[in-house]
């Protein structure tokens, strides 16, 4: 019989036994196999901590916190997309060249108590020193300066603006001849085009941003209460001081009037669309503000019930409720009462009081139009004569 224990050979078998039976809580691991790299580092410093070996100098090995020069270099751009890339900057700057030129600051000193002087950003559209920006930029100022890109100050004056569309023009006295910029048609505007601001945000001048045209077609409350119709909205950023300026499509033509953002939001800026700035340019250079119909009358927007739909034969599901009618009025002497509701005007439903502001337009004054209003349940049709609206700051 063997000895468990005593002797070389009796401990080992005991220990073999031993382990069979208990097997250790944390069993040793299996070693990993040691990397080139890793090997070659150790032989390197075995030579030089004075091992066996000849000395020689540790291999440099990339560090992430130091340039290396023996490092693979980033992947080249495809040519595809660095023409591309190309084309994008040379669009930018091909129309930075040809309308920055046009877009002056605009400093204005105020003749009201309750307002400061501000500054704004302006674009020139024609040579003689027409500058189009925001009312909300130059309404109510006594004195207004405009300082060109070449860094000439030159002294203007507000020929007129129109607060329901949030736009102005002003003319510079001086007889020079200035660079402009065209104006565009909207229209043609479609959604994802490339657009570029030009303006003066926080005093910094001549600021560039892009963006896309994000949508068409929004309507924005003017500080009058008014719509504005056609707006455009646009992520390319706009800052306080943008106001008035620009916003112009890759073909070098003004195509929006910047005029608001939403303060906390991010990429949901507008424009006033060239073609309201056009008509408004249009009227506040023949008549020095905008001409727009009144008929008199407080009005308030009215739900159509199903039941008074079926007995008047109507589809529209809203209309005009008349609140109140001034004395002297168009609406007065036409034979209108508080508590009609107006349908539609020359033919066109009205379904709510934006509807019949849109519809009293300058081409309404002085002529004869239609007017269809349900009156104590039943349809009816007065004629009057719109006079122009007094503006009212």
């Amino acid at each position: 019989m063997r000895p468990i224990f005593g002797g070389q050979d009796g401990g080992r078998e005991y220990r073999s036994r031993i382990r069979e039976r208990h097997p250790p809580l944390f069993p040793r691991r299996l070693a990993h196999p040691i990397s080139r790299n890793t090997l070659q580092v150790h032989q390197s410093l075995r030579t030089i901590q004075g091992h066996a070996g000849p000395r020689t100098a540790l291999r440099p090995y990339p560090m992430l916190d130091r340039p290396t020069s023996n490092l693979d270099a980033p992947p080249a751009v495809p040519a595809e997309d660095q023409a591309l890339l190309d084309a994008y900057s040379r669009a930018v700057i091909d129309v930075v060249e040809r309308v920055g030129p046009a877009v002056v600051r605009l400093d204005v000193t105020s003749d009201q108590e309750r307002r400061g002087g501000g500054t704004g950003s302006g674009v020139i559209v024609a040579p003689d020193g027409l500058v189009l920006t925001n009312s909300h930029v130059v309404g109510g100022a006594a004195r207004v300066s405009a300082t060109t890109v070449d860094g000439r100050s030159l002294t203007a004056r507000v020929v007129g603006d129109d607060p329901d569309t949030d736009l102005a023009l002003v003319r510079v006295d001086a007889p020079v001849t200035l660079p402009a910029a065209p104006l565009g048609n909207s229209k043609l505007l479609k959604r994802g085009q490339l657009v570029i601001a030009i303006g003066n945000p926080l005093g910094f001048e001549s600021t560039v941003t892009t963006g896309v045209v994000s949508a068409l077609g929004r309507s924005l409350r003017a500080r009058s209460g008014r719509l504005i119709d056609d707006v455009i909205q646009t992520d390319a950023a706009l800052n306080p001081g943008n106001s008035g300026g620009p916003l112009v499509s890759s073909h070098g033509e003004v195509v929006g009037i910047n005029t608001a953002l939403i303060m906390g939001a991010q990429g949901i800026c507008f424009a006033v669309a060239s073609n309201t700035a056009s008509f408004v340019l249009g009227e506040l250079v023949r008549h020095g503000r905008v001409r727009r119909a009144y008929i008199g009358i407080a009005a308030q927007q009215f739900a159509l019930s199903r039941r008074r739909r079926h007995a008047a034969g109507l589809t529209q599901e809203s209309a005009v409720m008349v609140a109140s009618i001034e004395p002297g009025s168009p609406a007065e002497r036409a034979g209108l009462n508080a508590g009609d509701v107006i349908l539609a005007l020359d033919g066109v439903a009205i379904t709510g009081a934006d509807d019949l502001i849109r519809v009293l337009a300058g081409d309404k004054i002085g002529r004869t139009i239609e007017l269809e209003v349900l009156h104590n349940g039943s349809r009816r049709v007065l004629s009057l004569v719109p006079q122009e609206r007094v503006q009212r700051r």
